[in-house]
């Protein structure tokens, strides 16, 4: 077999050595998606195939449609882990800078062992990195890593694995789909990854409240900069007069991007109290949305990012309208890739 992320093996070598005897934490990052949730119980149960004792802790509870990976796992919230003294070895998964888990868990491990990522904006925040922003998903990276080192993937790790290659690539349809991603997902199916499995929980488990979710939001788009940004919205209060969570906004601004003509796609998810979400998708990394989302103290991918702000939210359609308006007048047509 050929080796996946070669420059990442020495890497890997040395957190798992510096993890030594210590109980392991596997954090990710808050309103958890596919590939954090994957990643945890992934890089979970190859290292609890290796003898290490392994929790994993997140800020926001595991979303129900990813549940099917987590059964019997021990996931824990912030609010179980702040207050222990015990020394552990801790890994953020799938979070592109040290706060993506929440303040509190950043004031609680301050230093991390370790890292594994594959957001541009990443800091490298951790003592040991294992970063490659050519990857599609951080389970991409983990799978590859685990089969260059040769490590356990049983069938449970290879479906966590599978699901977070699949949710990230948008169902292998996204601009940093590679022949890796293909590679890696074929493999994966061969260790026990059941890709029907993965398809229903994923995407045919759908309430009748999310889809009024998708009603309202569909029916809030509005068109900017030409036609070429489609901006919706999600009011404060929303979730609840639909019966909804936060998670199931996951997936909507997919449906502004994807008109045509569009090349950004936009939801922005009112707060309590003048608190804002927005969620920027573009169609190709030229955009460079990541760059837009750290204006606002955001970040992410050339072509997914996001950003939070706790005030000014009245003021973030402008403000953002702006920001889209002069990066798409600085990309000309040459640029990008399709």
């Amino acid at each position: 077999m050929e080796r996946f992320f070669p420059t990442l093996a020495e890497t890997f070598g040395r957190l798992r050595a510096a993890i030594g005897g210590l109980p392991v934490l596997i954090i990710g990052h808050a309103r958890p998606d596919g590939d954090c949730i994957g990643s945890q119980v992934a890089l979970a149960r190859v290292l609890g195939a290796l003898g290490h004792d392994v929790t994993c802790v997140n800020p926001d509870p595991v979303p129900r449609r990813l549940e099917f990976l987590t059964k019997d796992m021990r996931f824990l919230r912030t609010d179980d882990v702040v207050g222990s003294t015990e020394q552990r070895a801790v890994i953020f998964v799938d979070c592109a800078d040290h706060a993506r888990a929440g303040e509190r868990l950043k004031a609680k491990f301050p230093d991390p062992l370790g890292a594994v990522d594959h957001h541009l904006s990443n800091t490298g925040y951790a003592r040991v990195n294992l970063f490659d922003a050519s990857a599609a998903a951080t389970c991409e990276i983990l799978a590859g890593v685990f089969f260059d080192a040769g490590l356990p993937v049983d069938a449970r790790a290879a479906q966590a694995l599978y699901t977070g290659i699949l949710t990230d690539t948008g169902q292998f349809r996204f601009n940093a789909t590679s022949r890796r991603c293909f590679l890696l997902a074929g493999e994966l199916v061969a260790r026990g990854a059941n890709p029907a499995a993965a398809g229903y929980e994923l995407y045919e488990r759908e309430t009748v409240g999310k889809l009024q979710l998708l009603q309202r939001f569909l029916a809030s788009l509005q068109m900017e900069c030409d036609g070429k940004v489609c901006i919706g919205f999600l009011p404060d209060g929303i979730f609840a007069e639909t019966g909804t969570s936060a998670d199931d906004a996951e997936g909507l601004v997919d449906y502004a991007r994807c008109i045509e003509g569009v090349e950004i796609g936009v939801l922005i998810e009112g707060r309590p109290g003048g608190a804002a979400k927005a969620s920027l998708r573009a169609k190709d990394p030229a955009f460079r949305v990541d760059r837009i989302a750290a204006q606002f103290g955001g970040g992410g991918h050339a072509c997914a990012a996001g950003l939070s702000i706790n005030s000014g939210g009245a003021e973030l359609y402008s403000r953002l309208v702006a920001s889209l308006t002069q990066r798409s007048a600085e990309i000309s047509p040459v640029e990008t890739k399709r």
